[in-house]
C-alpha cells in the first residue's frame, strides 16, 4: 500500500492556451484541485513554494484554506526554502494551519533551490552569518524552527501583562502537537537525506538528486532512501519515519491524454548542472496503463518509499488534473499493489 496524492507547482499564466491566467486562478483552482482529490480518494494535496515567481509563493493562507474545506487528505509542501524564513513567525503560521485542518499537515522544506533572483533571500531580510553559506542559513533556521515546535518554553514573560499568563517561560503560540513528527525534508544528496534523518525529519525525495554514482536515477534515489532509514535507525528515533518521491505519471485512457503527452515521457534520465553541481533528472511516464504499470514496477525508488506525489500539469485546468489523478488510481495503483 501506499499514499498517493498531487504535487502541484502552481504555474500561473495569462498566455494562450493556461486555463490559469492570474495569481488569484490558482491559488483558488488548488483549493477545488485539493477538494475533488480527496472526494476521489487521495491521499496528499501538496504545494511547491517559489518566491519572485509566477508561482504559489506564500503556503499558509492556502494550506489554512484547504484545510478548512477538506476532512481528510493530507495537505503539504514540496517545499518550503528555509533561506527565506522566519522560523519564529513560520512555528506560528505553522500551527495555526495545522490546527485548521485537524493536525493534517505535511509540512516539506528544504534549502531551497535555484531561484529566479540573484540571493533573494537578501530582499526578505536575511544573510548568511559571517563564514556561513546560503545553505548553512536555511540549516540553522530549520533546526530554530524543529526546536520551537516541540513547544518549549522560552521566552522571559512581563512581569506587568496585558492578559494574565501561565507560569513559567512562555512558547510561541499556537502550539499544535504532533506536528514536529509531520515536518519532511527536502533532499538532493545522500548526505543531507543522513542529515534529515539525525534531525528527525521525514524524508522527500524529488525528481532530480545530485549524481553521486552515475547510475540510473531510480537506482541512485533508491540508494538515497536506504541511506536515509540506516541513519535514522542509528540515530535511534522512536517512531518510523515516512519517504515521498515524486514522479510524473501520465496514464493514457483518453484522446486528450493521448494529444498532450502521445508522445510518451522522457524514457530516459537527463543530466544537468544545478548550483554548479552534475545533477540527474528522473525520468517521466506517459503510456497507455498495461505498458505504464510494467514500467513502474522497474522504479526502486518508487517501490522504497511509502508516499507518491504526482506532479500536474496544473495549467491545463483543474478539470484534467482530477482526470489524470483519477487515471492513476483506477488504472495502474491497483495492479501495482498500491491500492
Amino acid at each position: 500500500m501506499k499514499k498517493i496524492g498531487f504535487l502541484s507547482f502552481g504555474h500561473w499564466s495569462p498566455e494562450r492556451g493556461s486555463q490559469v491566467r492570474t495569481a488569484q486562478d490558482v491559488l483558488l483552482q488548488s483549493i477545488d484541485l485539493a477538494v475533488a482529490a480527496e472526494e476521489l480518494g487521495a491521499d496528499g494535496a501538496y504545494f511547491r513554494v517559489h518566491h519572485f515567481a509566477r508561482q504559489l509563493a506564500s503556503p499558509f493562507p492556502l494550506l489554512a484554506a484547504v484545510g478548512a474545506l477538506t476532512k481528510r487528505i493530507e495537505i503539504g509542501t514540496g517545499v518550503i526554502d528555509m533561506r527565506y524564513e522566519n522560523p519564529l513567525y513560520m512555528v506560528e503560521d505553522a500551527g495555526a494551519a495545522d490546527l485548521i485542518s485537524g493536525g493534517r499537515l505535511q509540512l516539506g522544506i528544504s534549502r531551497g533551490s535555484p531561484e529566479q533572483v540573484v540571493d533573494g533571500w537578501r530582499y526578505f531580510g536575511y544573510q548568511p552569518a559571517e563564514g556561513e553559506t546560503d545553505q548553512d542559513m536555511a540549516r540553522r533556521h530549520t533546526e530554530v524552527f524543529l526546536q520551537q515546535l516541540e513547544g518549549q518554553g522560552f521566552a522571559r514573560p512581563n512581569p506587568r501583562p496585558m492578559f494574565p499568563n501561565p507560569p513559567g517561560l512562555l512558547r510561541l503560540e499556537p502550539h499544535s502537537e504532533g506536528l514536529r513528527d509531520r515536518i519532511w525534508w527536502g533532499s538532493a544528496s545522500n548526505a543531507t537525506a543522513e542529515w534529515a534523518a539525525r534531525m528527525g525529519m521525514n524524508l522527500q525525495s524529488s525528481t532530480l538528486k545530485v549524481d553521486e554514482g552515475g547510475e540510473p536515477f531510480h537506482v541512485q534515489q533508491a540508494r538515497q532512501i536506504r541511506t536515509y532509514r540506516e541513519a535514522w535507525k542509528v540515530a535511534g528515533h522512536a517512531r518510523t519515519p515516512r519517504v515521498s518521491v515524486s514522479r510524473s505519471i501520465f496514464a493514457l485512457v483518453s484522446d486528450m491524454d493521448r494529444r498532450y503527452f502521445g508522445r510518451g515521457g522522457k524514457d530516459s534520465d537527463q543530466i544537468g548542472n544545478i548550483d554548479n553541481y552534475r545533477a540527474v533528472f528522473g525520468r517521466s511516464y506517459a503510456d497507455e496503463p498495461d505498458r505504464l504499470v510494467e514500467e513502474l514496477r522497474e522504479d526502486e525508488a518508487i517501490a522504497e518509499a511509502d508516499t507518491l506525489l504526482l506532479t500536474v500539469p496544473n495549467m491545463l485546468g483543474v478539470d484534467y488534473n482530477i482526470h489524470v489523478i483519477d487515471s492513476i488510481l483506477r488504472h495502474v495503483a491497483p495492479a501495482l499493489g498500491w491500492r
